[in-house]
């Protein structure tokens, strides 16, 4: 190969690399600014609810019954997130009822969330539950998961009774709150007095 031969060859090679260096400065820049773009769209509307209500009072049913009554002043619904769920963070009032509308229990709540394909309710701040029979129970968390019919937390709570009050820490029941524990026991008080009782003479 002549001197000439090589000098050209090397021309091509400097054309050919300087013209893909352009092509890389010119379109990589807007690829990544394309990527963080669509990352960002995504993300912001994944945060976004589908569904914004004010005001609400709504009749939920279940197996062609009606069970819930949901009072809350928002509803959100996320059905794009993982998991898709509701969300009620300006407070909630519910109402369950039995099949003959008889109310089970009430349970209001500052924050509630929902998340539909479990059927598990979480509820936050300020949780008090009233049940059929007159017994109200307070607790800041407590989940009720509705496939297996439980209300549980693991925070402590406090369980009025009509003659006597119990507190403790982590809880479960049934969903009717009819039948219930609690697994470490704090205390028992009469409704009367604040002091603890002994707990032997409690009947």
């Amino acid at each position: 190969m002549s001197e000439r031969q090589i000098n050209l060859y090397r021309g091509i090679i400097s054309i050919t690399v300087a013209v893909w260096a352009a092509v890389m400065l010119l379109f990589l820049p807007s690829c990544g600014g394309k990527d963080k773009n669509m990352a960002e769209a995504i993300n912001e509307d994944d945060s976004l609810p589908d569904m914004r209500t004010l005001g609400v009072t709504s009749w939920v049913s279940d197996s062609g019954m009606i069970r819930y009554k949901i009072v809350t002043e928002e509803w959100l619904v996320y059905s794009k997130r993982n998991p898709p769920f509701w969300a009620f963070e300006k407070g909630v009032y519910l109402e369950k009822f039995d099949t003959l509308f008889h109310v089970d229990a009430s349970i209001k709540a500052d924050t509630a969330y929902y998340y539909e394909q479990k059927k598990i309710w979480e509820l936050r701040g300020n949780v008090h539950i009233q049940s059929q029979r007159g017994d109200k129970f307070d607790t800041e968390l407590m989940y009720w998961d509705q496939d297996r019919e439980k209300i549980y937390s693991d925070k402590f709570i406090r369980i009025e009774q009509p003659e006597r009050i119990l507190t403790g820490y982590g809880f479960e029941s049934n969903q009717e709150m009819t039948e219930y524990q609690i697994f470490n026991n704090a205390g028992i008080f009469t409704v009367e007095d604040t002091a603890p009782t002994d707990t032997a003479a409690v009947g």
